[in-house]
């Protein structure tokens, strides 16, 4: 069984909740032997009594702390997770500030894992825990390199919330463009998870599905890492990574560019056997109107890009009028989704920029 059919039937084990094993192709399972349906949440009662037990063994058994207890454990209309993390923030105030400034969108995001997530001294429950606590806080911000690495962490079969724990690892394998690892965790989530909410299972099968339309280096790649880089940028995050990912994308659309040219030089050359290498009747004669040739026309279908037309604007840019700069790019990228216009029309940009910083 291929991944693409091994994704459609995860696709109907998520949405009708069907049984069955299911085949990987060649993404393996992590583990071994497959337990379908083994990772279940614990329920709110399990829970409580767990958090009860872990707040008694660090020695909170006052007043003061049983009643805030009881208090964050009657909100029934908040999920087991948050109530388990308010939890712990009640027995140990540094695990409070550090969920709090998690869930800060007013808070840089963080740079480093936090050592408390490390820190041996403290149990396993409250580690896992607070670590998935503090993953989802940040992937709810779009904080993905450090939401992975929180959850590296610990394992699913640690935590209370099994499900919210390969969810949040999934959207941030699959926005970081990790495809192996992000197929990974939603086979787990569908495969092995219990009790999955409908929102987690219909967004996994949709990030699956999308996964399967990747190719590298096409504009559909590019786009990936332009919404990287402006996630970054969102977060303050205009260092290395950030500008290695901007020069990838600047030298794919060079790419593009160069190809163009080759396939313009053998056009040129056949003999006027195509009909952009010459005018009929008359081999390897030169087209009268080059530049318009170049700019004219319309693309069809989602992403295509006539090569020939993105070469000749990048080649006459810089001498063109503002208008006209504004006619070409439309004709260029008339036919386009939203998302890879943008993407041509931020490398004129850049472009535009270069050439009018020469001397």
């Amino acid at each position: 069984m291929t991944l693409r059919d091994a994704i459609a039937t995860l696709a109907l084990i998520g949405l009708f909740g069907c049984a069955g094993a299911v085949a990987a192709g060649d993404v393996k399972n992590p583990k071994d032997t497959p337990t379908f349906g083994a990772l279940r949440p614990l329920t709110a009662e399990a829970a409580k009594s767990q958090a009860q037990v872990w707040l008694k063994s660090i020695g909170k058994t006052d007043d003061a702390t049983q009643k805030a207890f009881d208090a964050i454990w009657a909100q029934n209309h908040r999920t087991v997770l948050d109530r388990v993390g308010e939890t712990l923030g009640l027995g140990n105030p540094a695990a409070a500030k550090l969920l709090t400034n998690a869930r800060d969108a007013g808070t840089p995001a963080p740079q480093v894992t936090p050592a408390l997530l490390k820190d041996s001294k403290q149990s396993g429950y409250f580690r896992s825990n607070l670590s998935l606590a503090y993953a989802v806080a940040l992937s709810n911000r779009r904080i993905y390199e450090e939401t992975l690495e929180a959850l590296k962490l610990v394992k699913p079969e640690n935590v209370v919330d099994p499900a919210a724990y390969l969810f949040h690892r999934a959207v941030a394998e699959h926005s970081m463009a990790l495809k192996d690892d992000a197929t990974r965790s939603i086979i787990r989530l569908l495969d092995d998870a219990a009790d999955v909410p409908e929102r987690y299972k219909t967004v996994a099968v949709l990030m699956a599905f999308d996964m399967q339309a990747w190719k590298e280096k096409d504009l559909s790649d590019i786009a990936r890492k332009m919404d990287n880089i402006e996630r970054r940028l969102e977060l303050a995050r205009g260092g290395p990574k950030t500008q290695k990912l901007q020069k990838d994308v600047v030298a794919r659309l060079d790419e593009i560019i160069k190809q163009a040219e080759n396939q313009q030089k053998g056009d040129s050359s056949n003999g006027g056997s195509c009909p952009n290498g010459g005018q009929p009747g008359n081999p390897g004669a030169t087209p009268s109107s080059p530049q318009r040739d170049s700019i004219g026309g319309k693309n069809s279908g989602p992403g295509n890009v006539d090569a020939k037309k993105l070469d000749g604007l990048a080649k006459q840019w810089g001498k063109l009028p503002e208008k006209e700069r504004a006619q070409a790019m439309q004709e260029l990228t008339r036919d386009m989704p939203p998302k890879y216009r943008e993407i041509i029309e931020s490398y004129f940009r850049k472009l535009a920029a270069s050439e009018s910083s020469r001397p």
